[in-house]
């Protein structure tokens, strides 16, 4: 089990962020064509609006939360708020957003799996990663009652960053989630896992939606009327008789 645990928490997140970057950038390259989120909307839009933007709006904020709360180094945020405040702050932000995320989420798994027409459409690998997602979404909103159990005393959350933050620096240590509660590492495994299928499911389309930002510092685009040597009367209109 320890050699089991070390190849997850040590070699696994790796092989899983150098699929994720090279399978992205293989599949750019060679199939352009399916890099698209494969909206269903003319099939049936109503339900895909509410779960779309319930959806979108929690993921992001869910996506990003983790991003900085994990990665950044306790040290850096202290002087303005203390780990416990961070631990509350993150529980009951997370839990709104996990929450909207879910719902969202919810309507989009029942709305390709109960329409005929949507379900007909739909690749395996829609269902699948949509249900992959709604499991993580899953575990993580379990996580919660745990988490607002260790406010008054957040080193699981410390140690969890700080294991992160290894594996961003290249200095992973396992035996800093050793121990810790389950569904925390079932939710961090599953992460990985998002990353090393994402390349090969819909979610590419994220990369373009992030791409959107260079739009914002894109040169000008000129444009100037094009003028032609035309002999002189010879495009002048003919008089009839």
């Amino acid at each position: 089990m320890n050699a089991v645990h070390t190849f997850l928490f040590t070699v696994y997140p790796y092989l899983c962020l150098a699929v994720f970057f090279m399978g992205s950038l293989a599949r750019f390259d060679r199939d352009q064509y399916t890099w698209k989120s494969d909206s269903s909307q003319l099939l049936r839009s109503g339900q895909l609006r509410w779960g779309s933007n319930l959806f979108h709006a929690g993921i992001l904020f869910l996506f990003f939360g983790h991003l900085f709360g994990q990665l950044t180094p306790h040290a850096v945020y202290e002087i303005f708020v203390t780990a416990p405040q961070k631990q509350l702050l993150a529980v009951i932000a997370g839990g709104v957003a996990g929450g909207i995320c879910f719902v969202g989420l919810s309507l989009l798994l029942h709305r390709r799996i109960f329409d005929p027409r949507i379900r007909l459409t739909s690749h395996r690998t829609d269902l699948a990663i949509l249900v992959i997602l709604w499991v993580q979404l899953l575990i993580g909103l379990a996580t919660l009652p745990a988490s607002f159990h260790h406010v008054a005393d957040p080193q699981t959350m410390l140690r969890l960053a700080e294991y992160l933050q290894g594996i961003a620096t290249f200095q992973p240590n396992p035996a800093l989630v050793a121990g810790v509660e389950w569904h925390f590492q079932a939710h961090m495994l599953l992460g990985m896992t998002i990353f090393l299928l994402f390349p090969f499911s819909r979610l590419v389309h994220v990369w373009s939606g992030f791409g959107t930002v260079a739009y914002f510092f894109r040169p000008y685009q000129v444009v100037r009327a094009r003028r032609l040597n035309v002999p002189a009367g010879q495009n002048q209109p003919h008089k009839s008789a």
